[in-house]
């Protein structure tokens, strides 16, 4: 093999090949790249749990006017009724136990023609996908509380995420964007997703947490930034005990 040159370390000789040393610097480099990923990804979810108990600290009254400005995990209360007769259940939803079901969205209206997405937790499907649960609720005015949030969306989205073709209610539907669900619904709703308190009626199984792309703490991200960081650190001490040895050799 080609020999780059041949220098000293201290009192040994050092001959590194061609090959050897193009494949350390490219392997340090995704390393280090890759545990320098893994710590922005980390800051990120400190943010997010930051962002999170925030909004846990106080409670602000959700009208048609602040309803945009109210920032995610803001928890809040709001008043108005729920329209039961058109009810959307978000499919691949699992539960906290990760059984099979949907989440209950149903529209509330804030005031005359203004209206919000209200998570009310998550269903258990029913023995085929043709039985859909029984989600009803009352329209009579209420007064709710819950917390901030967006529309779930997946990993990898594959297309658009439709309604099925059944004219009934509710409605099943995979990962809908906002746009999809003002059309299945046919009028306007605000892009906000308000995430039922646990302690309010009519509502299912409700435990909710900070969300983000995976489930993963900023912990476990500081653990696999060490990973590679060492990964990094080893081809490098690889790379010089092999240059030795071959220095040796000569």
């Amino acid at each position: 093999m080609v020999t780059i040159v041949t220098l000293r370390l201290g009192q040994h000789p050092f001959a590194p090949t061609l090959v050897a040393t193009i494949l350390t610097i490219v392997s340090v480099a995704v390393f280090a790249r890759l545990g320098f990923w893994q710590l922005s990804r980390a800051a990120e979810k400190q943010a997010l749990h930051a962002r999170y108990s925030a909004g846990q600290q106080s409670v602000l009254e959700l009208t048609t006017a602040t309803a945009l400005a109210v920032s995610r995990y803001q928890r809040i209360s709001a008043r108005g009724r729920y329209d039961g007769s058109q009810q959307v259940l978000l499919d691949n939803m699992p539960s906290v136990m990760g059984q099979p079901g949907y989440r209950v969205v149903t529209p509330f209206e804030l005031e005359p023609g203004a209206w919000i997405l209200v998570d009310r937790g998550w269903h258990p499907m029913g023995k085929t996908r043709a039985d859909l649960p029984d989600v009803a609720v009352p329209d009579a005015p209420r007064a709710i509380m819950g917390q901030m949030d967006a529309l779930p969306k997946p990993g990898v989205r594959l297309g658009d995420a439709a309604a099925t073709n059944a004219p009934t209610w509710p409605r099943v539907m995979n990962f809908p964007e906002h746009a999809a669900l003002e059309t299945a619904l046919g009028r306007k709703i605000l892009p906000r997703l308000v995430l039922l308190d646990p302690d309010q009626p009519d509502g299912y199984e409700r435990v909710w947490r900070a969300r983000a792309e995976t489930s993963m703490d900023p912990q476990q991200h500081y653990g696999y930034a060490v990973q590679w960081f060492a990964f990094a650190l080893v081809a490098i001490v690889l790379y010089v005990v092999l240059g030795v040895r071959r220095g040796r050799m000569r």
